[in-house]
């Protein structure tokens, strides 16, 4: 049984808001957002590579625990409605996660499943078996950096996007560009919280 996934209507690029609307939206200020580096590249002309990352004042570990409890993450990464594990055929890591966003009186829903791998404490990789694009994958990759007597974290987040044709691949780069902002943050709020 796989639930339906798509946007309801085709959009228009200008009505979707600045970063003034991510700051009205989420928790984070502006000084918090540009913390968060973002950069886009345009693989083929509806492919992208994003990618964000953010330094986090605590050891890698701390990070990677909080990145690694898969169901607790729809609990405080914005516009995650849901992150469970799912069995994988092969013993390995299966995660279904869905996404919503409600925007201009219009929903967006998008469902991935994906299959991880990680290499304990620097990365974890992600590719999709089945959802609403034609290719999602990606990877977390952390790295220890030290400032003072502590050691910190810099945390990248990589994301490779092929939309399927119904969706618009401008509002789905702006809209995940501006997710992975948020995520980071949140992750970020998170690990100083344990």
């Amino acid at each position: 049984m796989t639930e339906e996934h798509n946007i309801q209507e085709e959009l228009d690029l200008s009505a979707i808001g600045d970063d003034t609307d991510l700051e009205r939206n989420g928790s984070a200020d502006a000084d918090d957002l540009q913390a968060v580096e973002v950069q886009i590249e345009k693989i083929a002309e509806r492919q992208r590579q994003i990618t964000a990352s953010l330094q986090i004042s605590q050891p890698v570990e701390q990070v990677w625990k909080v990145l690694t409890d898969y169901e607790a993450l729809a609990d405080f990464i914005p516009n995650l409605t849901k992150s469970r594990l799912l069995e994988h055929p092969q013993g390995g890591i299966r995660l279904e996660q869905v996404g919503a966003q409600r925007f201009l009186r219009l929903n967006f829903c998008a469902r991935v499943v994906l299959d991880l791998e990680e290499y304990f404490p620097k990365e974890i990789n992600f590719r999709m078996v089945e959802g609403d694009f034609k290719d999602f994958s990606g990877s977390w990759l952390l790295e220890p950096y030290f400032f003072s007597e502590h050691m910190g974290t810099y945390l990248c987040y990589t994301v490779k996007i092929w939309p399927k044709r119904s969706m618009p691949v401008g509002i789905i780069e702006r809209r995940i560009s501006d997710d992975m902002r948020l995520n980071l943050l949140a992750i970020r709020q998170r690990v100083l919280q344990i």
